[in-house]
Parts: structure tokens; C-alpha cells; sequence
């Protein structure tokens, strides 16, 4: 089984990353970019079919190690 977890900063939480991204899109030439906000992506691969134990495994995994959870949201994506 497939999954994916994405991993943002939460509203409110400075992102000097996503301000870099942004400058450098702008000096590029890249019209009509408002802002950028920076994230993670993690696409993982499970064993077993179970998707009730998939989620709940990986919600742990991202509590405890994929996401710092006082200033970043995660989301947990099955994807097949």
C-alpha cells in the first residue's frame, strides 16, 4: 500500500523558506506569485492491506518523528 504525508507549517508560523522561494521566483521572472509557503512530502510504502492500521501507524509516525507538531500540520493520504 501507498501513502503519502504531507507536512506544512501551520497559519501564523513565520516560513523564511517559503520568503526565499518567493524572492527567487520573483527574480526569475515568475509573474504573479503572491507568496509561497515551504512543506515536506514523505511518499511511503506499506505492507499489509489493512488501511485502518496503515493510517493509525503513520499518524504515529508523523507525531512522533515525521512532523513537529507544535508548529506543523500534517496530513496522511492512502493511496492505494
Amino acid at each position: 500500500m501507498k501513502a503519502r504525508v504531507t507536512v506544512t507549517l501551520k497559519t501564523g508560523i513565520l516560513d523564511p523558506q517559503g520568503k526565499a522561494i518567493e524572492g527567487a521566483l520573483k527574480s526569475l521572472g515568475v509573474d504573479g506569485v503572491a507568496s509561497v509557503r515551504q512543506g515536506k512530502v514523505f511518499d511511503i510504502e506499506l505492507a499489509g492491506a489493512d488501511k485502518a492500521k496503515a493510517e493509525a501507524a503513520l499518524k504515529a509516525a508523523a507525531d512522533k518523528l515525521l512532523a513537529n507538531t507544535v508548529i506543523e500540520n500534517y496530513r496522511v493520504e492512502l493511496l492505494g
